[in-house]
C-alpha cells in the first residue's frame, strides 16, 4: 500500500478533481502525501513546496512534456516546485500554445464530422477534453476511447502537436525551480531504452507506476540499485482513484527530504 500518491493531475489540466478537493480525497484513500502534478500548470495557490492540508501533505509538482534530441517527446516530473520567473513564462508560453491547438482541432473535429462541440480554448486544455466533448455531443457516435484512436491522437486527421520545449531547456527549468526532477512513466514510450538514458542527467524515475501491463521494473531497479536516483510513483489520476499507485514509507522519506533540503 502506497503512503504517498505522487502524480496526480487536477482541474488546472486535465483532471476532475479541483486543487482544493484532492487532500481529503487522498485522505479517504489512506495517503500521507499527494503531488499536483499538472501539464505545464504550476500551483500559484499553494503557498510552498510542502502545504499540509486536511491532514495531508500536499507537494507542488508540475509535468512537462519535452522533445529529446530525436524528436521523441518525454515528460518530466518536478517536485517540491518554487516557481521562477522562467518557469511561469514558459507556462505561459505552454498555455498560449494549447489554446492555439485545441482551437485548431476543434475546428478540425468539427469540420470532419458536421457538429458543433460544446467546448471553447482554455488555460489547460488538454485532448482528454476534446474527447469528452466528441463522446458527450449527442449526434455522435464515438466514446472517448474512440475519439482518441480515429480523431485526435498521433497521425489522426484532427491531431496537431504541441510546441515543447527541449529536453535540456525543459531539464533546466525544472532543476531551477524544483527539488527533484524525473522522468516519467518509462514504459509508456515506444523506445524506452532511449528515455531511460535520459535520467543520467535527472534526479529520479518513476518506479511505480499503474500500466496495466507487463513492463521491465527490474530494468529501473537495476538502475536505483546503481546510481543515487530516487524512485518516485503514483497513479497519473486524472479522475478520484488516488493511490492505485505511489512510493512507500522509505521512498516518501527520501523524496520529502530533497524537497525539505531544497526550501531551506
Amino acid at each position: 500500500m502506497p503512503v504517498a500518491d505522487l502524480h496526480v493531475h487536477t482541474t488546472r489540466s486535465d483532471g476532475q478533481l479541483s486543487p482544493t478537493a484532492v487532500p481529503a480525497v487522498a485522505a479517504d484513500a489512506g495517503l500521507d502525501a499527494v503531488a499536483l502534478t499538472d501539464h505545464d500548470r504550476v500551483h500559484a495557490d499553494l503557498d510552498g513546496p510542502l502545504v499540509e492540508r486536511a491532514g495531508v501533505t500536499v507537494i507542488s509538482g508540475i509535468e512537462l512534456r519535452v522533445e529529446t534530441d530525436t524528436g521523441a517527446r518525454v515528460d518530466l516530473l518536478g517536485y517540491g516546485v518554487t516557481p521562477t520567473d522562467a518557469l511561469r513564462r514558459e507556462c505561459e508560453r505552454l498555455a498560449a500554445d494549447r489554446r492555439q491547438r485545441a482551437a485548431a482541432m476543434i475546428d478540425c473535429v468539427e469540420d470532419h464530422l458536421g457538429i458543433t462541440l460544446d467546448v471553447e480554448p482554455f488555460d489547460g486544455i488538454g485532448r482528454p477534453h476534446l474527447a469528452r466533448a466528441i463522446a458527450t455531443h449527442p449526434g455522435c457516435q464515438h466514446d472517448e476511447t474512440d475519439a482518441f484512436e480515429t480523431l485526435i491522437g498521433r497521425g489522426d486527421p484532427c491531431y496537431r502537436p504541441r510546441a515543447v520545449p527541449s529536453f535540456e531547456r525543459g531539464r533546466r527549468l525544472l532543476t531551477d525551480a524544483c527539488a527533484v526532477v524525473g522522468l516519467a512513466h518509462p514504459f509508456r514510450y515506444d523506445d524506452p531504452e532511449m528515455a531511460l538514458a535520459l535520467v543520467n542527467r535527472l534526479d529520479a524515475v518513476e518506479r511505480h507506476y499503474p500500466y496495466g501491463r507487463s513492463v521491465d521494473t527490474a530494468r529501473i531497479d537495476r538502475l536505483l540499485s546503481t546510481t543515487e536516483l530516487l524512485p518516485t510513483g503514483g497513479s497519473d489520476a486524472h479522475d478520484d482513484r488516488l493511490g492505485r499507485a505511489g512510493v512507500d514509507a522509505s521512498e516518501y522519506r527520501a523524496i520529502r527530504a530533497a524537497i525539505e533540503r531544497h526550501a531551506t
